[in-house]
């Protein structure tokens, strides 16, 4: 009989789905320490977790029959996913549960941060009744924007058209006639930020979007804007967004997200036009037993030898396909990621050219979705290898895969091209043997780079001293550089460099450069 561990608080709904099953053994044992973790979870099949328990690697390894992690929730960051698919282990979550309260909850407050309810309503309980301190203002006429439009700001979008808003959206995963379709018009980034009446996040917290709503942002404003965020504290800079609330920059602010949690010592608490709450977007009690629900489900199937519908790790692969492409597979999923980073404009299309004996008699599909949930991974925190196909599918981005035989370059390789509003970027990779990954070609500059850990790419001008220039910037910022490559296209003309770094490059480095004579274009990027 297979044993399912429960560590942390479930819906009781979840729990009778498993032990309704009828063979499995469910154990709950909430507030395990990590080393009671260690020395419990080889008895177990299955583990269950919300957002406390840590599954890292040394718990997996010590994790002899485990077959299936399931967290009850969207984000896995306390679950090393590396290591688990090393191990050969599912991980699933339940990134549909709490759609809808995460939405309500978002238009809960606009319209107390627009009707000014939470003060109004500590005013009376202190029995004064001061009815002009409180006039709010409409909604409706008024333009909502959305940063992204996933799931969840596809929802929040709807329920805001319901009060007479213009809707207005910046996400460059989703095509201009998909967005056409559900009555949302598509603008630049810092269209948004300057027609907005209020402005909702809902982007994942990466280092690109990172204190992405900040100084600049801010200036954009209109005065009488106002800014929700339910999705990830660490989006907005807190210090930019306490200043100008506090100079009237902008209206108002409405926070369930903190940068640092939790937040009871942030001086946001002490401005009155700022309404804040303890992280409450997902805390309904459907919510909670919709989670539990869906991730019981979930361990029942894989534990069966099922389909799951939320696999948040590569799914089982047959051996010769492992064989014939594990490298591809990892190469397409980082390509995608890389091209997610520094993508410029509106997403319409993606082509995918496999050049090579390997690829002309064999099903190239795994390869595929593995680009399509590497370009999504990035933006969003709900992306896996199941639904990666339809997530590209439903923003209106048409992609297309063709094959040649081999070129003179390689034996194998892989092109990726991204076609967007603003033109057409190409990103090639190839495979030395099972484990030597590298992308060979950014456009039509030929390159040799590791595609792993914190990666610079700069335009530069192919001039004598930039490398140079390059590295003494980084190195009076204390950031140590692991390996650096050039392309170039004709001396003294256009070139690309990529510096793989040790570490995160703060934004104020990246601004140094990017600031520098014959510095076209800087983007930093990520690839786990």
């Amino acid at each position: 009989m297979n044993k399912v561990l429960v560590s942390d608080l479930l819906s009781q709904r979840g729990l009778d789905v498993l032990k309704e099953s009828g063979d499995f053994e469910v154990d709950v044992n909430l507030n395990l320490s990590h080393e009671e973790l260690l020395d419990r979870i080889a008895d177990y099949h299955a583990l269950l977790i919300r957002s406390a328990t840590k599954v890292t690697a040394d718990v997996i390894d010590n994790a002899k029959q485990l077959k299936v992690v399931g967290r009850a929730g969207v984000g896995v960051d306390n679950i090393d996913v590396q290591a688990a698919t090393r191990n050969g282990i599912l991980v699933v979550n339940t990134p549909t549960g709490n759609t809808i309260a995460a939405a309500e909850h978002t238009i809960a407050m606009l319209l107390a941060l627009a009707r000014n309810i939470v003060p109004a309503g500590i005013s009376l309980r202190n029995r004064t009744w001061q009815r002009n301190n409180f006039i709010g203002v409409e909604l409706y006429g008024k333009i909502f924007g959305t940063i992204g439009l996933g799931r969840i700001g596809r929802e929040v979008a709807r329920r805001a058209q319901a009060f007479g808003m213009q809707i207005i959206a910046y996400d460059p995963y989703v095509s201009a006639s998909a967005a056409e379709k559900i009555g949302i018009r598509l603008v630049e980034r810092e269209t948004l930020f300057q027609e907005a009446d209020y402005i909702s996040v809902h982007t994942h917290l990466n280092a690109e979007t990172y204190h992405s709503v900040g100084e600049s942002e801010f200036a954009l404003m209109k005065p009488s804007c106002r800014l929700i965020n339910c999705a990830r504290g660490g989006i907005i800079d807190e210090d930019t967004l306490y200043h100008a609330l506090k100079t009237g920059q902008i209206a108002g602010a409405a926070l369930d997200v903190f940068e640092s949690e939790p937040a009871t010592e942030t001086p946001l608490l002490d401005l009155e036009n700022v309404l804040a709450l303890p992280h409450l977007g997902a805390s309904t009690s459907e919510a909670q037993e919709h989670v539990a629900v869906e991730v019981a489900q979930q361990v029942i199937n894989a534990l069966r030898g099922q389909p799951v519908s939320n696999a948040v790790n590569q799914p089982k692969i047959d051996p010769r396909t492992l064989d014939l492409f594990g490298p591809y597979l990892e190469l397409a999923e980082k390509i995608g990621s890389f091209h997610a980073q520094i993508v410029e404009g509106q997403i319409s299309a993606i082509k995918i050219h496999y050049n090579g004996n390997l690829f002309q008699k064999e099903d190239v599909t795994p390869i595929t979705v593995a680009l399509q949930k590497g370009l999504l991974t990035p933006v969003l925190t709900d992306v896996n290898y199941v639904n990666a196909p339809f997530l590209i599918k439903q923003r209106g981005i048409a992609l297309t895969e063709t094959k040649s035989e081999a070129e003179a370059d390689f034996a194998n390789s892989i092109a990726i091209t991204v076609t967007t509003d603003k033109g057409e970027a190409v990103i090639e990779g190839t495979a030395f043997g099972k484990k030597d990954i590298r992308i060979v070609r950014i456009n039509q500059l030929h390159i040799n780079v590791r595609p792993t850990g914190y990666i610079l790419l700069i335009y530069n001008s192919d001039q004598p001293g930039m490398i140079g220039l390059m590295g003494t910037i980084l190195g009076e910022h204390g950031i140590n550089i692991a390996d650096m490559t050039v392309g170039r296209s004709r001396l003294s003309e256009l070139a690309v460099t990529l510096i793989n770094v040790d570490t995160a490059v703060p934004r104020h480095v990246l601004q140094t450069i990017a600031e520098q004579k014959k510095i076209d274009f800087v983007k930093q990027v990520f690839l786990a």
